[in-house]
């Protein structure tokens, strides 16, 4: 079973802990087993091959779904950009996917033709001009990209381009996916505004984005808040990650 971790009220990392199993919705409880047989001969449809374990009640109520079949709240492409301008003093993105296909430009041909990434300096667009408006506000803006060893073209070219990311004013830091997977960092492609709203990005096959889910349950939001502050403390700056692709071949 593939499980996900969703949450723990313990301070030094034990159990009490909730998962979550993405396949099959399951809930799998982590505490302390019952064992006292006075106690549990008061269980009512106990099995042979049953266990019990002994949570407090916070775990549950902190982690525990609230829902049995949960809706995604799926927001427009233009509802998704305004978040861009409203957001009030953190946007952050985690990068998993070994390409995206809103890469594969003129700039990514040329990228594999002669291995260099071109970028304007005057960085005249739009996304830019508002990206460095918001890091000169004082807002902090940045991501982690998980990269495979040996990168793929994708991740190669935005590597690159990491150096366009950090012109803006963003904190433009990398992350090998063995690392990422060390320390169970979540697979899910996503942006945290404000440590309070969520967007998933969704792809399909062909690298393409196919829609944005937004969540805003605060125990979610907790469990990629956990996975934005993991990244961050595990990956490095872009340019020390170049260094090291750079010396791996």
């Amino acid at each position: 079973m593939r499980l996900r971790f969703t949450g723990t009220d313990s301070k030094v990392g034990n159990c009490p802990a909730l998962h979550e199993s993405p396949d099959t919705r399951e809930v799998v409880v982590q505490g302390r087993p019952l064992t006292d047989p006075e106690d549990l001969a008061q269980l009512q449809h106990f099995g042979a091959g049953d266990a019990a374990v002994v949570v407090p009640r916070e775990l549950l109520v902190n982690w525990a779904p609230k829902e049995i079949d949960p809706m995604p709240d799926v927001i427009d492409a233009d509802e998704f950009a305004r978040l861009f301008r409203d957001f009030e003093h953190s946007a952050w993105h985690l990068e998993t996917r070994r390409g995206y296909a809103s890469d594969r430009d003129e700039s990514f041909d040329e990228f594999l033709r002669t291995g260099v990434v071109v970028w304007e300096p005057d960085m005249a667009s739009e996304w830019h001009q508002n990206i460095r408006r918001q890091a000169d506000a004082g807002k902090a803006i940045g991501r982690v990209r998980v990269v495979d060893n040996p990168p793929t073209d994708g991740q190669r070219f935005l590597l690159g381009y990491a150096a366009c990311n950090a012109a803006t004013g963003e904190d433009a830091r990398c992350l090998w996916r063995s690392d990422a997977e060390r320390v169970r960092l979540l697979e899910e492609d996503f942006w945290i505004f404000d440590s309070r709203l969520v967007v998933v990005l969704h792809f399909n096959d062909a690298d393409e984005l196919t829609s944005y889910e937004a969540k805003t349950e605060p125990a979610e939001v907790v469990r990629y808040s956990i996975a934005r502050d993991a990244a961050l403390h595990h990956a490095v700056s872009y340019d020390q990650f170049a260094a090291q692709v750079a010396a791996l071949e």
